[in-house]
């Protein structure tokens, strides 16, 4: 994971899809994404969404969304010093 991002309020989200099976649509399936996205609008995830509607055949029945900080300000701390181990 891109420190870079997490330093940009990028957060580790992830999501539970549920979606009914396209050969029995009264079955349920279960489908976990993960990614790194921006919290509370989620791009990322709402452009994986777009492609599942657009590109794949299970009709979505909903999506559990849990996100959390990587990198909180008490972990980063400026270091003084810079060893070279040979």
């Amino acid at each position: 994971m891109n420190l870079s991002n997490q330093l940009r309020q990028y957060r580790l989200t992830t999501a539970e899809i549920l979606y009914h099976m396209p050969d029995h649509p009264g079955v349920l399936q279960s489908f976990i994404w993960q990614d790194l996205d921006l919290a509370p609008r989620f791009p990322v995830l709402h452009r994986f969404l777009d492609f599942w509607r657009r590109d794949i055949e299970g009709r979505l029945h909903s999506v559990r969304v849990a996100s959390v900080e990587l990198v909180t300000p008490g972990e980063i701390r400026a270091v003084g010093h810079l060893l070279h181990l040979q």
